[in-house]
């Protein structure tokens, strides 16, 4: 019996992310190879061919406006689409497909596509670590899971950043065909089924601008300083000559925390980057203010999913670890 063609759709645009492109369309075309039958398209505003992220041209298959319905839609994320008016054919060509299709999946930032046209509100949704928060304040109505490596909220699905479409598109085949077909693509295209931890262990330190409430920045100044000193509550307070009260109402009103869990995002932040810069697990502990190694590793747990040695070994090197000779 002849597996059913499933048709995808990939709606493309001037600017868009090659990988975000060419990641899914690999995985889906390994599917082939193994029993799948996905038939892919490239869609654009127009028909016109459109320019890449990298400069390159590509030709498309079909107009927005005369496509066909699709089992699965997809949407390309592009540099320019955060914090930037989108364009509002694309917006409505969105819509107009999503409306048509069985499933709708935006890859990084096509999530911004997919919210300016209301398809993302009262949803769970992801997007890149450096604009989930972006994402959250510009559309309240979505709910933004910012470590998730893909959201999947009914028939919508949202991914991280541009590799990510890669494992959302590895779930999607699994969700049509079952883990052993994705497995082997997986396999073949040398990836993991699914990665350990979120999608904030690629993310820069302190995401986002510094605070803009001068109190807050001489806090953020001081534990950066010396992360090993003394930064409780009263500490701090007393350091900047306000109450504790009236300090935690300031990192509640503009960092949405409280000083000691950011004090604790500051040593983190450090710890990583000593780590990154080939300190061992405990010497990061201990110069990123941290009382013990088992402290730093619960919060390497909580804000990772993963062990600082861990962590180091994925992202301290490209280089291959051999065994050396005694």
């Amino acid at each position: 019996m002849a597996t059913p063609v499933h048709s995808v759709g990939i709606l493309v645009f001037d600017g868009m992310k090659m990988l975000d492109v060419s990641g899914p369309a690999e995985v889906f075309s390994e599917a082939n190879l193994n029993g799948a039958a996905y038939r892919l398209s490239l869609i654009s505003v127009g028909g016109s061919p459109v320019r890449s992220s990298i400069g390159l041209t590509l030709p498309v298959d079909t107009d927005t406006a005369g496509a066909a319905p699709f089992d699965t839609l997809l949407v390309s994320g592009g540099d320019a689409l955060p914090g930037s008016a989108i364009d509002r054919e694309l917006v409505s060509a969105a819509a107009a497909l999503a409306a048509a299709a069985g499933r709708v999946a935006s890859i990084c930032t096509g999530a911004f596509i997919l919210a300016a046209a209301g398809l993302l509100d009262g949803k769970r949704v992801t997007t890149h670590w450096r604009h989930t928060a972006l994402l959250a304040r510009s559309h309240p109505h979505t709910r933004v899971e910012p470590d998730a490596i893909y959201v999947k909220d009914g028939t919508t699905y949202t991914s991280a950043g541009v590799t990510a479409g890669i494992d959302l598109a590895l779930a999607l085949v699994e969700e049509d065909h079952g883990p052993d077909l994705a497995r082997s693509v997986a396999r073949s295209l040398v990836v993991y089924m699914q990665r350990s931890g979120g999608q904030s262990q690629f993310s820069a330190p302190l995401q986002g601008a510094p605070p803009r409430t001068p109190v807050l920045r001489l806090v953020l100044d001081a534990v950066q300083a010396d992360p090993a000193a003394d930064h409780s509550l009263d500490s701090l307070a007393a350091h900047v000559r306000v109450s504790p009260r009236h300090l935690t109402r300031l990192f509640r009103a503009e960092l949405g925390t409280t000083p000691l869990k950011y004090v604790e995002l500051i040593r983190f932040d450090i710890a990583k980057a000593l780590l990154d810069s080939g300190h061992n697990a405990t010497e990061a502990a201990a110069l990123s203010g941290f009382p013990s190694y088992e402290t730093l590793r619960r919060a390497f747990a909580r804000h990772l999913g993963i062990s600082p040695t861990h962590y180091q070994r994925r992202f301290t090197t490209t280089a291959r670890r051999t065994p050396s000779r005694a």
